[in-house]
């Protein structure tokens, strides 16, 4: 079951953003650390994030996605999209974002990255990987490609 629509956004200044997104959300952050910072919203039902991250080449959106109930949720939705014949990336016991989480990525066909999580624990840890390497914490674990799903014009 979906609890929370998921943003990730990329900023440049995480304290300037953070005052801003406190304001405009009426709410502190639940999350903050050094590079990252998130916000959980009851209402409406959000998991939002900061990602400080240089974004010239990036842009600003980091991601999209769901956070679930629990780690059986990810599978039946992973296992949905893999029957579609959606592009699906694994990966269950991760660390990202300073949490320990259960996921799978998907790609629509320009290329954003949609995941499905459900964060298991907390972590002191942005990342399992070397923590200077940014593409592998907060965002899917290699390039994205536009996908075709198979749809034809009549």
């Amino acid at each position: 079951m979906i609890q929370r629509m998921h943003v990730a956004v990329n900023c440049s200044d995480l304290e300037k953003s953070l005052e801003f997104y406190k304001s405009f959300f009426g709410t502190e952050p639940t999350k903050v650390k050094d590079n990252y910072a998130k916000f959980e919203l009851d209402s409406p039902a959000l998991h939002f994030s900061l990602n400080a991250r240089p974004f010239a080449k990036e842009g600003v959106l980091n991601h999209l996605g769901f956070q679930v109930s629990n780690t059986e949720d990810v599978l039946a939705m992973g296992e949905r999209l893999r029957s579609a014949g959606l592009l699906l990336i694994d990966e269950m016991n991760t660390t990202c974002c300073y949490a320990v989480q259960d996921k799978v990525w998907v790609y629509d066909p320009d290329g954003n990255a949609w995941e499905i999580f459900y964060t298991k624990d907390d972590s002191e840890f942005e990342s399992a990987g070397d923590a200077r390497d940014l593409s592998l914490c907060c965002a899917p674990p290699q390039a994205s490609q536009p996908i075709q799903l198979g749809f034809t014009k009549k």
